[in-house]
């Protein structure tokens, strides 16, 4: 880690001249560049488990619109993949797995593989700790067990989690098996990341949301806590970043509890409220409509600002409140960019 990096002393609640950015999906589907390298590299996974690829493709976003930190590319469900659970992305459907729900399944997964699978993982993490500029930081990331949990079980992904919810009161005991699989195989995966090189860590738990407050600090907070309990031991100053969307007025008791050095807050989320409740517990990132993105125009320049003026007595980082959607122009993105590296507090 660099002193000359504004995300980093930022996540250590410093406060910078500047607010430092990066996006959610950055590198994706919006840009030209990674479609040809899409192209060339055939299937989604194929071009995850390419280190060249994909470190290509991560440095793809830097390039354009200097932002202060890159991530990974990869995707969150390579952890039940490396596990042994049947992974493809389909055209227009997105992943398809071979649902694990029930006990009999679970005990079919193991981790005896997990780090030979994932050595392309590691592979990029390692180019891309050598070819960033020295300004940028680089983060790792992987989903939260919830988040994960509710792609094994349905075997896709869904509006409500329902067939998720539903194994996690019908049959809790194999449930809490499934979590405990996936807070260790997730906490090793990470502790892996920071080892060859990353400088951050974010985890994604995306349907958060969809759970009541008890289930939420059950299959939530309890498997984050535990997480970031594992990778301490090993990396005591490693920043993780929790990301727990749609938790609304929980995400109070998911900081205190789970000890993270700071949180994304989604579009849904007030920046008053952020203001006023968050940021005197830790630092914060977001939260930009990603439709807004789309837009463009003065609404959106509209918007950014308001974040920024909101947010700006307190660490902060600039992103979006979920990840950049694959219609999104190029120049919005540019534009924004531009406005916050002209931005002063």
């Amino acid at each position: 880690m660099t002193n000359n990096k504004l995300f980093l002393q930022t996540l250590k609640g410093q406060q910078t001249e500047r607010v430092p950015f990066w996006f959610m999906r950055q590198a994706g589907r919006y840009l030209p560049e990674y479609m040809a390298l899409r192209k060339e590299a055939g299937s989604f996974l194929d071009l995850c488990y390419n280190p060249d690829f994909a470190t290509e493709v991560t440095l793809q976003p830097i390039k354009r619109f200097n932002m202060d930190a890159a991530i990974l590319f990869s995707d969150i469900l390579v952890i039940p993949h490396a596990l042994g659970q049947d992974l493809a992305f389909k055209v227009g459907e997105g992943p398809v797995l071979t649902p694990v729900d029930n006990l009999e399944k679970l005990k079919a997964l193991s981790m005896e593989k997990l780090h030979q699978h994932l050595n392309p993982v590691y592979q990029t993490v390692s180019n891309l700790s050598e070819k960033l500029p020295n300004n940028v930081a680089l983060i790792g990331f992987a989903g939260a067990p919830w988040t994960v949990a509710t792609y094994m079980v349905n075997g896709r992904g869904s509006k409500d989690q329902a067939e998720t919810r539903l194994m996690a009161y019908q049959d809790r005991e194999t449930f809490q098996k499934l979590i405990d699989l996936l807070v260790t195989s997730t906490s090793e995966y990470l502790i892996k990341q920071v080892e060859m090189g990353v400088d951050a860590l974010q985890v994604f738990d995306s349907w958060s949301g969809t759970l009541p407050a008890d289930e939420f600090n059950q299959w939530c907070v309890e498997p984050m806590r535990k997480i970031v309990e594992n990778i301490r031991a090993v990396y005591p100053d490693v920043p993780i970043i929790g990301f727990p969307k749609g938790a609304g007025h929980k995400i109070q008791t998911y900081i205190k509890k789970t000890k993270v050095n700071a949180v994304s807050i989604d579009t849904s989320t007030s920046t008053s409220w952020v203001r006023d409740k968050i940021l005197p517990l830790c630092p914060v990132q977001g939260n930009l409509d990603p439709l807004l993105l789309v837009s463009g125009g003065a609404a959106l320049e509209k918007a950014v600002y308001h974040i920024l003026d909101h947010l700006k007595a307190g660490s902060h980082i600039f992103n979006l409140g979920h990840g950049i959607i694959p219609q999104t122009p190029p120049e919005n993105v540019k534009m924004v960019s531009d406005i916050i590296l002209n931005y002063k507090r």
